[in-house]
């Protein structure tokens, strides 16, 4: 994999051509897109190894830390996942072809569903698991748990999320 220009290289270049802009932000952020890039590229081949794509993983995921009898709703998975109801039906119709997930309707209410793990779903994050954060592990080496640390925090700004 090749890593382009040096965001060092690319901010000596906008300083060259155009000195009344202040480009870190664009280093900040290319620097984000790229970590980014990195991970997921050392992330797919464990998730090929189980025929899973990132959307599957992230349905799969969330069901199971939720807990393997603590089923979610299609709406409840969406917005903690920050997906449409569409895209969710999309991932769920294809983990359920899959026999991963059980989709049943709502004690006391019909037209709602819940969403669970089925055993083989269960059985195949818990087996995938193990790889995914060795993978993350991996990528992550080069920083100390301080380091890790202030990141998670930086970026959660950057999200507006809860670290």
């Amino acid at each position: 994999m090749t890593q382009g220009a040096s965001l060092n290289r690319i901010l000596c270049q906008w300083r060259s051509q155009k000195p009344d802009l202040d480009p870190t932000c664009m280093a900040v952020c290319g620097a984000i897109w790229r970590a980014g890039k990195r991970l997921t590229d050392g992330l797919k081949p464990n998730l090929d190894r189980y025929q899973l794509d990132f959307s599957g993983m992230d349905v799969l995921l969330t069901l199971r830390r939720n807990g393997v009898e603590a089923p979610m709703s299609p709406k409840e998975m969406s917005e903690d996942m920050m997906l449409s109801t569409g895209a969710m039906t999309a991932r769920l119709d294809r983990l359920e072809a899959r026999g991963l997930i059980l989709r049943r309707p709502r004690p006391g209410d019909r037209r709602a569903l819940l969403v669970s793990l089925t055993p083989a779903g269960v059985d195949l994050v818990d087996t995938m698991l193990d790889g995914h954060i060795a993978a993350e592990e991996r990528m992550l080496s080069g920083l100390n748990a301080t380091e890790r640390q202030t990141l998670l925090t930086l970026l959660s700004r950057i999200a507006h999320d809860d670290a």
